[in-house]
């Protein structure tokens, strides 16, 4: 019952092509590891400093031979970036301001000149 003949035909036969990897999850990964540093310092968040160092890790460690060759950036610098901005969020701890200079921007008006 059982025909012992191969019965599948070689000129049907498609060889394997191994499919093209994606890069543009990597690129969003090194783009958010690149601007949540950015974030940090200007709002002065410290989760979002936490964050970046996460990211940027992750980044860094997540690297492939292909992402090394095709980024400007090497991953080592993200890392480095991601902890000076949490640095910076963390500075006024360690070098507290003024009590006398004020924060931030003034919007209001100036004050009248006595006369």
């Amino acid at each position: 019952m059982s025909s012992k003949k191969d019965m599948r035909r070689a000129d049907l036969i498609i060889p394997y092509q191994e499919p093209a990897a994606k890069a543009e999850a990597a690129e969003f990964q090194s783009t958010i590891s690149s601007t949540l540093p950015m974030a940090a310092i200007f709002m002065r968040n410290r989760y979002i400093g936490w964050a970046a160092v996460v990211f940027a890790v992750q980044s860094w460690l997540g690297e492939s031979e292909d992402t090394k060759k095709s980024t400007s950036t090497p991953g080592y610098f993200s890392v480095g970036m991601s902890l000076m901005s949490l640095a910076v969020t963390y500075l006024p701890l360690f070098l507290p301001p003024q009590p006398g200079m004020q924060q931030g921007s003034v919007t209001d008006a100036a004050p009248p000149v006595p006369a």
